[in-house]
């Protein structure tokens, strides 16, 4: 069977077989290549230990001692060799010795890794039947599958090497990782309504787990407690960032496994809304979820997407047709917080998301927020996130069921945004800044220079016309006479002051919406 083979590869191939020893790509990659798709990354497994494979490249790619081609930091005999490939998954390569592991006493790390004579014997200890094949990278290209893993390929099956249950035993990451795979290989069924906790939504004719591979994960599914939050971290963000990222939610809640991971998730299953809302809170939020996949959208939106109505089952006042969800937004936020922290993602994606949630809830109607209020809008948000928040907005309305993504107002909405973009919408665009204020007032640093700031930029905001040097200064000799307790109450109210899209004639929208 021939394979397109990229040059970086075969090179690295042939060096370790031109030094009397074999090579044979294994894992995700071959399973890539056996469905025709590009693979994300590369590995080849080979009876060279690390040492020899190290030696063996020692001059690769034009290595040299102050900058050696290859990379060895881990204990599992994997060596990254590196290449002068333009193409990112081409960079580093993976070169790993054959290996066997013992007992697995913690259900997450082999209590010790030795390495093997034979390909076979490394095919043994691996998690699933479609990841246990090697292709020989000599120009026969013989495939070595003792464990049927082309036909459960060509099924579309996922299933363990061997005992299921003695499988997840070993690494209860793999409870997870099976999940993973259905859904970054791709369910077909569409995603339809109803109640994910009776399993509605499984796959029709897409992958699926086989069933007593099933059957042992919903047995064994309190296992992934075990495993550190930063595997169970990495394995997420795997299923949310694949297309059918939605399914993937729906099959950890069937398998059990939801409860252990984001349990705040499950308090929307058959959490009714109200009269604007077809959907339980948590089919809504799915549905948002596979917008955003479908979309192809970054991280940040889809965990956005997914977490953005999450606090409406605590913050539920009634029931029915006319039941509320006031504050949702910023309960959902504080969750979502929460739940990003405890699985140890990045800071910065953790402030991203968590802004996302807390600002999707914004009310716009034509001829009703003037350009006043669009600048504090984007005070508010940050015009570097409006377009990301736009993304949310739409996976929220689409998970509502309505057809339209983006409507007239939303459309007119960014055309006010571009009308005021280059108004000042925070104190560092105020034509007087910090270290003006204290020269001008002759005063030294500290909160009074705050307060100062943020009510020139309220008066900025209403009226940009404001924002020059001389009218500032008046105005800030004015509050420079104030009292501590004036000026503080002053500054209050000009931080606390709500935009056009949270008041007046929006406070009476928002009622009738239901929301506040």
């Amino acid at each position: 069977m021939k394979h397109s083979i990229p040059k970086e590869i075969q090179k690295i191939a042939d060096t370790l077989e031109g030094g009397g020893f074999e090579a044979y790509l294994v894992g995700g990659c071959l399973r890539d290549l056996l469905l025709k798709r590009k693979p994300k990354d590369w590995d080849i497994a080979t009876n060279a230990i690390p040492e020899e494979i190290q030696k063996l490249f020692s001059t690769f790619a034009g290595a040299t001692p102050d900058k050696p081609a290859t990379v060895y930091e881990n204990q599992f005999g994997t060596v990254g060799v590196k290449t002068e490939s333009e193409d990112s998954t081409l960079k580093v390569i993976e070169v790993t010795t054959y290996r066997i592991e013992g007992k697995y006493t913690d259900k997450r790390h082999p209590d010790e890794i030795k390495f093997a004579k034979t390909i076979e014997e490394d095919l043994a200890r691996r998690d699933f039947t479609v990841n246990a094949f090697a292709m020989n990278l000599s120009e026969k290209g013989e495939v070595i599958d003792l464990y049927d893993g082309q036909k459960d390929l060509k099924n579309k099956i996922i299933r363990t090497v061997g005992d299921p249950k003695k499988r997840f035993e070993e690494d209860a990451l793999r409870l997870l990782r099976a999940v993973r795979f259905a859904a970054e290989l791709g369910f077909s069924a569409s995603v339809e309504g109803g109640s994910a906790s009776r399993g509605k939504d499984r796959p029709a004719s897409g992958w699926e787990i086989e069933k007593n591979t099933l059957q042992a994960i919903r047995e064994q599914a309190g296992f992934i407690e075990m495993i550190a939050k930063e595997r169970i971290r990495d394995e997420f963000i795997k299923l949310i960032m694949s297309d059918e990222a939605a399914k993937g939610i729906i099959l950890l809640e069937d398998v059990g496994l939801l409860k252990f991971i984001i349990p705040e998730l499950r308090e929307g299953i058959g959490c009714g809304q109200n009269k604007h809302h077809i959907y339980t809170v948590f089919d809504h939020n799915v549905r948002a979820l596979n917008y955003a996949a479908e979309k192809k959208y970054p991280i940040e939106i889809r965990l956005a997407s997914l977490f953005h109505d999450i606090a409406k089952p605590k913050t539920k006042a009634g029931d029915g047709p006319d039941s509320t969800f006031y504050n949702h937004e910023i309960v959902g936020a504080k969750m979502t917080l929460k739940i990003l922290d405890r699985l140890r993602f990045s800071k910065d994606i953790i402030e991203k998301v968590t802004h996302l949630v807390r600002c999707h809830l914004f009310y716009y109607n034509v001829g009703e927020v003037t350009e006043a209020g669009v600048r504090r809008f984007l005070s508010r948000v940050g015009p570097e996130n409006v377009s990301d928040l736009i993304k949310v907005r739409e996976a929220d309305r689409i998970g509502s069921g309505v057809p339209k993504a983006v409507p007239y107002k939303i459309r007119h909405l960014l055309f006010m945004i571009d009308k005021v973009k280059h108004d000042p919408i925070h104190p560092k665009m105020l034509a007087l800044r910090g270290d003006d204020v204290m020269k001008v007032l002759n005063i030294p640093a500290g909160p009074k220079i705050g307060q100062i700031l943020s009510i020139l930029l309220e008066e900025v905001l209403n009226d940009p016309k404001k924002n020059n040097r001389e009218y500032l200064e008046f105005r800030a000799k004015e509050f420079n006479l104030f009292s501590e307790e004036d000026l503080i109450d002053q500054a209050k109210k000009a931080r606390e002051c709500k935009e056009e899209f949270e008041s007046g004639v929006e406070t009476e929208m928002k009622k009738k919406y239901y929301v506040r």
